[in-house]
């Protein structure tokens, strides 16, 4: 029996890092446009004009790919009342006690809820932002929608970002080898064992 097995194929890993490199984009170019004391972000992006251009069509992009991920993991991140569980247990998460968890499946209960969030979050982005992208589109007698669109795009932007950042940490700093699983594909029995039990056993 081979010391390691298959987490995520080819077309997983590229969906999930065009979305990764789609998000960042947006996030650089979106603060850049949120304050003036952030507009420097864009001089790497070829300035704010290049900028403007292609941030709402990165937002396109990556509202896309959530939906293209959905189609493919959208039975492994179904919320199962051990995902329940397992989100009443989080602070031995944080702490790396996988051991004291409830047993996950492929992808447990933190992973799940960040991919929801990050599937809604994209949707209100790219409504709220398509109000900003055509405001000319949006009669005078209708600027409420302008404003509402203006703080939902800032609400789910800041939503979106907080999970973001918390997903590199943990894939990055604090669950070894979950950053190169999405990088290689693979991961060792003995790592799906502490992390994702209930994968390793449906795999096996």
């Amino acid at each position: 029996m081979s010391g390691r097995i298959l987490r995520y194929t080819l077309h997983e890993r590229l969906i999930h890092w065009v979305a990764g490199f789609a998000f960042v984009y947006l996030l650089v170019s979106g603060l850049a446009f949120y304050s003036p004391r952030l507009y420097w972000l864009v001089n790497p992006l070829g300035g704010g004009q290049t900028a403007r251009a292609w941030h709402p069509w990165a937002g396109v992009l990556f509202t896309a790919v959530c939906v293209w991920m959905y189609r493919i993991w959208r039975g492994d991140m179904a919320i199962s009342e051990q995902d329940r569980a397992w989100r009443k247990a989080i602070g031995r998460y944080v702490r790396n006690q996988d051991k004291d968890l409830p047993p996950a499946g492929r992808f447990n209960a933190g992973q799940k809820y960040f991919f929801w969030l990050m599937f809604w979050g994209g949707f209100l982005l790219l409504a709220s932002g398509a109000v900003l992208w055509f405001p000319e589109r949006i009669p005078w007698s209708l600027r409420s929608l302008r404003y509402a669109a203006v703080l939902i795009h800032v609400s789910a932007a800041l939503a979106t970002i907080g999970g973001f950042i918390i997903h590199v940490y943990m894939g990055t700093a604090v669950v070894r080898g979950g950053f190169t699983s999405i990088v290689r594909g693979e991961v060792t029995r003995e790592w799906a064992r502490a992390h994702h039990p209930l994968w390793l056993n449906e795999k096996e």
